[in-house]
Order: C-alpha cells, then sequence, then structure tokens
C-alpha cells in the first residue's frame, strides 16, 4: 500500500487558545509538571485545555522505548526522578478543580519497579487532596510484571486504560520490541481479575494499513479479557523519522467502527479522526458511568 501523504479537511484542528488554556499551560509549566498533550502533539489540546483538563505525563519527558508512532524523546533517565511530582501533580489538580484527570507516563525500564510506585504514589496523594475526583490511569506495560500493576490497582483509580495501540501483525513493526500484542492484552486482563470494579479501557490507532478483519479481530481479543472501554483514532505521523500514513480513515469509518464495537459489547466507544485515548467526550461518559454506579451502591447500601 502506498503512504498517503495529503491531509484531508476533516484533520484540521483549530489552533490552541483563549484564556482557559494559558492559565493551564501557566500552572503546568510553574509547576514544571510534563503532559503528553505537549509531547505527543495532540491534537485536541486546545479543546480540552480550555475545558481545564490536561492530561500529565509522570516520570518526566524522556521514554526508555522507542515506539515507531510515538513523537516522546527516548533515551536513559538513569534512574532519575522528581520525588516531589506525586504531590505537586495533586496540588496542580486541586488548583485545576477538576473533576475527572488522566494520568499517564513514559516507559521507565530503568526503574526496579519501572515507575510503578511512583504512579502508584501519584494517585494516593489526589485521593487524599480531591476525594470526589475520578481517576483514569493510562499505564504503560511494566513488563506485564503483575507486582507492579497491583501497586496501582491498590492506589484504587476508577479507571485503568493500557493500549494495544495497534493489531496484532503491525505490533512488532509499530512499537517496541519489548511491547507485545499478548502482554497488553494480559495486562488489561490482570487489573480486570484483581478489581473487577475499575473500568479497563484501551485504544486503537488507524491507518497504519490494518485489514477491517484484523480490527475485528482485535475487539474480540479486547472483549475475552473484560475491556469495558475502546477508542478509534486516525494516527498522525509526528515526523519524518516515524511510520508513513497509510491510510486516512473517513469519519464514516469511524462512526461504523463505534457502531460495531458497542454491538460487540464495549460499554463506550469514542471513534472518531481526531479522538485519542485520553478524550474529553470519553470523560464525560466514563464521570456518567461511575456517578450512577456510586448512587446505585449507596441506595443499595441505604437499603
Amino acid at each position: 500500500m502506498k503512504p498517503q501523504t495529503h491531509k484531508p479537511d476533516w484533520l484540521r484542528a483549530k489552533l490552541p487558545s483563549g484564556a482557559t488554556y494559558h492559565k493551564v499551560n501557566n500552572l503546568l509549566n510553574s509547576l514544571n509538571l510534563a503532559t503528553v498533550c505537549r509531547e505527543a502533539r495532540c491534537p485536541n489540546m486546545g479543546e480540552c485545555w480550555n475545558g481545564g483538563t490536561a492530561t500529565i505525563m509522570l516520570m518526566g519527558d524522556l521514554c526508555t522505548r522507542g515506539c515507531r508512532f510515538c513523537n516522546v524523546k527516548t533515551g536513559h533517565p538513569r534512574g532519575r526522578l522528581d520525588e516531589k511530582e506525586p504531590e505537586n501533580t495533586a496540588q496542580a489538580i486541586a488548583q485545576l478543580q477538576l473533576n475527572y484527570v488522566v494520568l499517564t507516563s513514559v516507559d521507565r525500564d530503568d526503574l526496579p519497579d519501572e515507575g510503578a510506585g511512583h504512579f502508584a504514589k501519584t494517585v494516593s496523594h489526589i485521593k487524599k487532596k480531591a476525594p470526589h475526583l475520578l481517576v483514569e490511569v493510562l499505564t504503560p506495560d511494566f513488563s506485564g510484571r503483575k507486582d507492579c500493576l497491583d501497586l496501582i490497582i491498590q492506589a484504587g483509580p476508577e479507571v485503568f486504560a493500557h493500549n494495544v495501540e495497534t493489531v496484532r501483525r503491525l505490533t512488532p513493526t509499530v512499537r517496541d520490541p519489548r511491547a507485545g500484542y499478548d502482554q497488553s492484552l494480559k495486562v488489561l486482563e490482570w487489573v480486570k481479575k484483581q478489581a473487577s470494579s475499575i473500568y479497563t479501557k484501551s485504544s486503537l490507532m488507524l491507518g497504519l494499513g490494518e485489514t477491517k478483519a484484523e480490527v475485528l479481530e482485535t475487539l474480540k481479543d479486547l472483549r475475552a479479557v473484560g475491556c469495558d472501554v475502546i477508542t478509534f483514532g486516525q494516527y498522525l505521523r509526528p515526523a519524518q523519522r516515524h511510520l508513513p500514513v497509510q491510510k486516512y480513515i473517513s469519519p464514516e469509518e469511524f462512526e461504523n467502527w463505534k457502531y460495531q464495537a458497542e454491538a460487540m459489547g464495549f460499554l463506550y466507544c469514542a471513534s472518531g479522526p481526531l479522538v485519542r485515548s485520553s478524550y474529553r467526550a470519553g470523560e464525560f461518559f466514563m464521570r456518567s458511568l461511575i456517578e450512577r454506579q456510586r448512587r446505585k451502591a449507596g441506595e443499595l447500601k441505604g437499603n
């Protein structure tokens, strides 16, 4: 398949601006916090930041892995960690007065626990400062280590997201060799088995050369491990060193994938050219779902 170079009109996002955008930007800068919004050049940054939300990227902006779709810098952090980051993150979120927050991170294979303890500590700090806040974590695979996953589960996030990113066949080409399709499925499966009340979530990029049959197979694999929520977005090439776009998927095709995913039993599917795994429309749905679940639990307890 010949790579496509002309970007269609439906992929044109507005440049970020506005008072709230600048407020969020300044606050994150003052606390020395990285966001995946900036590092990954997310096309929704203006929309999300003007809504007063941002996806915080923990443990710096240097990743130990080198996936061929990702714009985050690759290198060796040599075990360096900002010990104040969990508290600073909780402070920033408290100042932003959010209802829902997404935490993600770079891969940190250089650390003994691959950063799981730091991740869990951040969730715990947030829960102490803002007990009402709903926390979604978008984590690395931690090499599939169950002890690392357990640390984060015990911290009590409401949503645990981990992205398979692409279909089985393309995984070795798209992702770092240390990542794996089955390893990602096992991460989601372990979380669901250990804490069935936590909603699990994953994401697929389209336009890398996958077939419709392969996408369907991936959806079946995700449902088989109890994954609750899926998002679809268009792969966009960050720079020349990254994989080229094989196809620009139309909005109609994305809508069809949403229909098929929800027909297969996913509780929710956000699907569109500019959708990313931490997407505000999905956050609104998850917040509504979790709040309904809490109200129901409260009513049952009252009876």
